[in-house]
């Protein structure tokens, strides 16, 4: 994971500096950097309204009683989605903006969901057909029976 990550952490930045000096020659300094400064603009206006609506759709999932996961997932992702288009970069910009059209978020949301199912067991899941082992508690001794009585008053 650790290779990934510093690939990740290398890679990205070089690609970005890159297209900065690509599009800077092309274009010039001014309007590359005026790029940069709306993107951030759009991107922080856009995260405030989706923000808003997924906030709106979890409020709406408690007041139902519905566990609002989903609502929780897009959140998030709203979120980092808010922290990349705030970045200065064009690829960051790019992953941002798509992270906030609905329908590709929702799409990203079912990805994430998958993955983080094969990822992680749920409380009580079943392993290899029978139920999950409990971790043991060391504080309480299986052998040893406590007798209670209640006593109301």
């Amino acid at each position: 994971m650790f290779p990934k990550l510093l690939a990740l952490f290398i890679l990205v930045p070089l690609a970005e500096l890159a297209l900065f000096i690509v599009l800077g020659s092309r274009i010039g300094l001014v309007p590359t950097l005026a790029i940069v400064l709306f993107t951030g603009v759009l991107g922080a206006w856009l995260t405030k309204s989706q923000g808003t609506r997924a906030l709106r759709r979890f409020r709406e999932a408690l007041a139902q009683g519905r566990l609002p996961h989903a609502e929780i997932v897009e959140g998030l992702m709203i979120v980092v989605a808010g922290a990349l288009l705030l970045t200065p970069g064009f690829l960051s910009d790019a992953v941002g903006f798509a992270a906030l059209i609905p329908s590709v978020r929702a799409g990203m949301r079912k990805f994430l969901t998958a993955y983080l199912l094969t990822r992680l067991a749920p409380a009580g899941a079943l392993r290899n057909g029978s139920p999950a082992e409990e971790p043991p508690n060391p504080k309480v001794a299986k052998d040893k029976i406590i007798d209670v009585e209640v006593v109301d008053k």
